[in-house]
């Protein structure tokens, strides 16, 4: 499989993009325009083995709801990923069989070095 979830209203996610410069036979699916369904956040969960380290923990909605002082569980976290877009940590870069979650210089530099 060779997919990218995005937000292509995020500045950063758009930097990201650009310079992946991602191969042709990628799909891309914007979160905004099309959400992530439950069987995709199950595939999701299938190369990461966790829903938890899919949350973008600097969402707002994360803050707001003051999540980091709660005990949650994987279900929780796969009902938060369900519930908006802005609780999926990204980008998220699926490469076969290998997986990139989040924006950070270091994930960005091994989903570029996986896409040679």
């Amino acid at each position: 499989m060779k997919k990218i979830y995005y937000l292509s209203t995020c500045d950063t996610n758009k930097r990201i993009l650009k310079e992946l410069n991602l191969p042709k036979g990628f799909m891309m699916q914007d979160l905004k325009t099309n959400p992530i369904s439950e069987k995709e956040v199950e595939e999701l969960y299938h190369f990461s083995k966790s829903y938890e380290v899919l949350i973008n923990k600097r969402a707002r909605l994360y803050n707001e709801r003051n999540l980091k002082n709660k005990t949650l569980k994987e279900s929780n976290y796969k009902k938060l990923l369900l519930e908006h877009y802005t609780f999926l940590k990204r980008p998220v870069l699926i490469n076969e069989n290998e997986i990139f979650i989040g924006n950070s210089k270091k994930i960005v530099a091994a989903a570029k070095e996986s896409l040679i």
